[in-house]
């Protein structure tokens, strides 16, 4: 009964956490109308909230295997519940982006702790399965977060996709306190100054690709922001190799395997948040949807993870995972390129259908297979971290591919032209999708033990990552 408690409250965590990234994306509209916001500050809206949870996750992870993970998973969601108030009674666009900011802090201390608990609660034999609920229900939050965005946003107000939050946290501080029981895990030495420096580093490559299109691309403070932020990203690098214990250990990346399902889910992810970000306004724009039949649209899209998801988990046991990572991608591509093209003029909403769904496909099968292939590429004592630095960089790619495809869109002209900005966005979306089935290539092959039949992906020797 213990065990199920843990999963329950570590998955209703999760669930709040990897709604918000998203939950907004049908509402951008009706936010948009509101408060007034342009292109550049719906864009901080969704990556507010994404930086701030990518950049803290590992760091997190350290504070609350020191100051005690109940404790630690208790603080986060009492964080998340408070800033998700704010969002809610925000009445300007900078108000909300800076409740955004700290929704995310709240939400980097949870997703890190809610893992912790259940590796603390479940024995090997049954971590797995639990871990797979556990993801299972993270990953339907993240591509559910439009269809329920929509329908509260058009039920009752786009402020109640915030406040929801107040009352579900709240009751889920309570129980924790009263079902979970305190663990720590070893104590390792944080690492402020990496935290501080990838921070700064991304938030000046986003910076100057946001306020491109609108500064000018050869104006004093975007040029600036790209080299400040490229020479932030250098001295984050010198300062990872020389930490005792640094927040990315710079030795993982010697696997080829690790280093190629990171890149690669690193452009999933960023051509999935872009995508998002767009095709919810889409339905809106061109079919007159309100937010609610918005989400509903994106169905053939999102559903898919319910039926592909499952069968690729077993496939992956069966053929490795450099083959979905590669074809589902590839997929993902075909579906963006496929929406880029006929979304240029006139389409009817049955035209999308086929499209969504070759790329809903495509991101079903590559999504667990690349965090297989990452996290099977290094050695058992070393899952914990890797599992911190891929989640860093999914969340990283969600960062710039929102950022990247809103400055295509401003490009093409905005708001003003939404349909010629649409379509160059979304084929942008299929080049990132192309580019991270080429770094699936560098994913290892699976060969066989001993055991005939059995598969096993291939690992880097210890050795060799230190």
């Amino acid at each position: 009964m213990e065990q199920r408690r843990v999963l329950a409250l570590a998955s209703a965590g999760s669930v709040m956490v990897a709604l918000d990234a998203l939950v907004v994306a049908a509402s951008l509209t009706t936010i948009r109308q509101d408060l007034g916001a342009s292109i550049e500050q719906l864009e901080w809206t969704v990556n507010a909230y994404s930086l701030s949870l990518a950049t803290l996750l590992v760091t997190a992870a350290a504070v609350g295997d020191r100051w005690g993970r109940r404790r630690t998973f208790a603080a986060g969601l009492a964080l998340f519940s408070v800033a998700s108030g704010v969002c809610a009674l925000a009445t300007s666009v900078p108000m909300l982006i800076a409740a955004r900011t700290v929704q995310g802090v709240g939400a980097a201390i949870v997703m890190p702790m809610a893992m912790s608990l259940l590796g603390a609660a479940f024995p090997p034999e049954r971590r797995g399965q639990a871990i797979g609920v556990f993801s299972g229900l993270t990953g339907l939050a993240v591509l559910g977060g439009p269809v329920i965005g929509g329908a509260v946003t058009e039920g009752l107000a786009w402020q109640w996709i915030f406040w929801i939050n107040v009352p579900v946290g709240c009751l889920a501080i309570a129980l924790v306190f009263r079902w979970i029981p305190e663990s720590t895990g070893a104590a390792r030495r944080l690492d402020p100054g990496g935290a501080a420096l990838i921070t700064l580093a991304v938030l000046g490559v986003v910076w100057g690709v946001v306020r491109g299109a609108v500064a000018g691309w050869n104006s004093p403070e975007v040029i600036g922001s790209f080299v400040l932020g490229c020479l932030l990203l250098l001295g984050f690098l010198a300062w990872e190799s020389r930490a005792p214990q640094p927040m990315v250990p710079l030795a993982f990346f010697r696997s080829r395997a690790f280093s190629a399902g990171n890149a690669a889910g690193f452009l999933l992810t960023a051509a999935l948040f872009g995508a998002v970000f767009f095709l919810a306004q889409f339905m809106q724009a061109a079919f007159g949807s309100g937010p609610s039949q918005a989400g509903l649209r994106l169905l053939p899209w999102t559903a898919t993870l319910f039926l592909v998801a499952p069968v690729a988990g077993r496939l992956v046991d069966r053929i490795g995972e450099r083959p979905l990572v590669v074809t589902g991608l590839a997929l993902q591509a075909a579906g963006m390129f496929w929406i880029s093209r006929i979304s240029g003029g006139t389409v009817r909403y049955a035209e999308l259908v086929p499209p969504l769904i070759v790329a809903g496909c495509g991101v079903s099968m590559a999504m667990p297979a690349t965090q297989s292939a990452t996290i099977g590429a290094l050695p058992r004592e070393a899952v914990g971290i890797a599992s911190g630095v891929y989640s860093m960089m999914r969340q990283l790619g969600g960062v710039v591919g929102v950022a990247v495809l809103a400055a295509v869109f401003a490009a093409a002209g905005g708001y003003a032209s939404f349909t010629a900005g649409f379509s160059r966005a979304l084929a942008v979306c299929g080049v990132l999708s192309s580019l991270g089935a080429l770094a699936g290539l560098g994913i290892a092959v699976r060969r066989t033990t001993t055991r005939p039949g059995a598969l096993v992906a291939r690992q880097e020797p210890v050795e060799e990552l230190r």
